[in-house]
């Protein structure tokens, strides 16, 4: 997959080949493994693995696993299942951040002997008090800063092996507390949690922060470019002072390397990524799961019915940037309709149905229409669709009292059942509550394969399915999840959650369908005709989730 237009990151590469021929590009996709990637994900994800491939190099997958609090091994299979589904692979260079964590101690040590680190005694609190932080004209302030190295060694080495409560102590890199970077402001590097790891189990009570960690991680991986969306963009100079300031055997090959570049993050309208949020819509049942075919994950894309392709082909739309935009959903959803009206067989699904009974046609007669499997592909084939004396259409191809212009089935009146017969509408039965029982139809039986041959034209065309023949099926109808346009527009006070859409998803039981699709697989793919697109649910039995419309206003630049 190739990106459209121009591509910054690659100009930076491509300088530095310049500057250090032999170097051998080397990236790494490091996903914290506390929930589902979801579609953001997806643009760092394709950066790495697409940039080490334009470049004849190679890509890590590592697990960012320093923070133990949500982490589990469910989700590092999923992360792997996503990103195979994508068509990119790892090869040998599967890592996760808790193999460092030996090395992580060892260079932090290391730093405290260099005077370039020390353990502090300020609570989180303190942490966040003026008095201590600072601000943009006042520096932040330790009053441990200078304690003696050989009693920060003490005391980190007792942090090693329990002997405090969590928030009793941190360790710091001793930077400059006037820095105008906060970031930069002897930030903390090491922690006290007392949770167990998903794979260390109680081994380690303390912690490295991601920013200590990852530059080192890098370092030892043999990274070349640390490629990172925006908002890492003020953690920079802290991630090359560790890179700089840790002697890590084979970093001094290329000086200046591992190299981060920054790119904007991926913003959809109606999509909020927030991590929590979704972990929220989980927890609280508000969804069917990390997969609920309305979640922005992978998992949940792919249940509704997205492609791999689709999706790659979305981002390389998208671009690379450096600054952040709100990208329209609608481009994601013009993706997969372009591709599905390429490739999906074409179906029959009447979602609200009404019976028709063909009053002219024998009570045991079937008879087969051949229908085109696609219309534009006739290499595609066909298939036979059973026609009886009993139908089911939609509710909405009938009207009692037509609106104008209404060219379905109304009294009087005829229209064509698709690849069928002509049929004219007489007599309504009703129900006692006034609802539609039956539809009677007299059919011209000389119509079934062709016009009418008196030259009449008949504008209407209407689908149906056999009523002995159909598949009962359940048809999921999704809209967005949340009301919010622009997920950054939150109001103050406001939670994402408070701009969940009730309306998200409609549900028609008993749908009826063709009984081809009574061989259909979960993930199997269709167009049903005049609905959308849909896809077989994975989890639910005679489920379908309609993926996409069939068409969208929106245009494609």
């Amino acid at each position: 997959m190739e990106q459209n237009g121009s591509n910054f990151i690659y100009d930076f590469i491509e300088e530095d080949l310049l500057q250090n021929p032999g170097m051998k590009v080397h990236t790494r996709f490091p996903p914290e493994p506390n929930g589902y990637l979801h579609i953001g994900h997806c643009k760092a994800l394709v950066i790495d693995f697409e940039t080490a491939r334009k470049y004849g190099g190679l890509c890590n997958l590592r697990m960012d696993d320093t923070n133990p609090t949500k982490e589990d091994e469910e989700f590092v299979e999923a992360i792997k299942q996503d990103i195979h589904w994508l068509g990119f692979d790892w090869g040998d260079r599967f890592f996760y951040g808790s193999d460092y964590f030996e090395k992580d101690y060892e260079f932090a040590v290391q730093l405290i002997k260099k005077g370039l680190a020390y353990v502090c005694e300020l609570s989180a609190e303190e942490f966040r008090d003026p008095k201590y932080c600072g601000d943009l004209t006042h520096p932040a302030v330790s009053p441990w800063r200078d304690r003696p190295i050989e009693e920060s060694l003490d005391l980190f080495e007792r942090m090693k092996n329990g002997e405090f409560p969590e928030g009793k102590y941190t360790l710091r890199a001793k930077i400059d507390l006037a820095s105008g970077n906060f970031c930069m402001r002897d930030p903390v590097i090491y922690r006290i949690k007392y949770v167990e790891h998903h794979r260390q189990g109680t081994k380690w009570c303390i912690f490295p922060m991601y920013d200590f960690a990852h530059p080192i991680q890098d370092a030892l991986e043999g990274i070349t470019h640390s490629l990172c969306s925006l908002e890492y963009e003020i953690h920079r100079p802290l991630y090359n002072w560790v890179r700089d300031h840790v002697e890590i055997p084979g970093s001094q090959n290329h000086p200046g390397f591992p190299r981060q570049i920054e790119f904007s993050r991926l913003n959809i309208t109606y999509t909020v990524l927030s991590k929590r949020f979704l972990r929220t819509l989980v927890t609280e049942g508000c969804v069917d799961g990390w997969d609920d075919p309305r979640m922005p994950t992978l998992c949940g894309l792919r249940r509704r019915g997205y492609t791999g392709s689709s999706i790659l082909d979305f981002i390389s739309r998208t671009g690379v940037a450096k600054s952040d935009s709100l990208v329209d959903i609608r481009q994601l959803e013009a993706c997969i309709r372009n591709e599905l009206n390429e490739t999906a067989p074409r179906r029959i699904a009447v979602t609200k149905p009404i019976k028709v009974i063909v009053d002219n046609y024998p009570a045991d007669q079937t008879e087969y229409f051949d229908l085109p499997n696609h219309p534009q592909h006739p290499e595609m084939g066909t298939r036979a669709v059973p026609f009886t004396r009993e139908l089911y259409i939609d509710a909405d191809d009938f009207a009692e009292v037509p609106p104008p212009k209404f060219f379905r089935l109304k009294p009087d009146a005829e229209v064509r059942l698709m690849g069928a017969y002509i049929v004219r509408c007489g007599e309504i039965i009703k129900n006692e509550d006034g609802t539609i029982r039956e539809i009677h139809v007299t059919a011209d039986l000389e119509t079934g394969n062709g016009n009418p041959t008196d030259g009449r034209k008949i504008k209407g065309t209407i689908h149906w399915v056999s009523a002995p023949h159909a598949v009962d099926a359940s048809l999921r109808y999704f809209e967005n999840l949340t009301t919010l346009e622009n997920p950054a527009n939150r109001e103050e006070g406001k939670d994402y959650t408070d701009y969940i859409n009730p309306d998200s998803v409609r549900i028609y039981e008993h749908a009826k369908l063709e009984p081809a699709l009574a061989e259909a697989k979960p993930g199997d793919r269709y167009q049903f005709v005049r609905c959308g697109y849909f896809c077989m649910d994975s989890k639910y039995k005679n489920t379908f989730n309609r993926t996409v419309s069939l068409k969208d206003s929106f245009k494609e630049g």
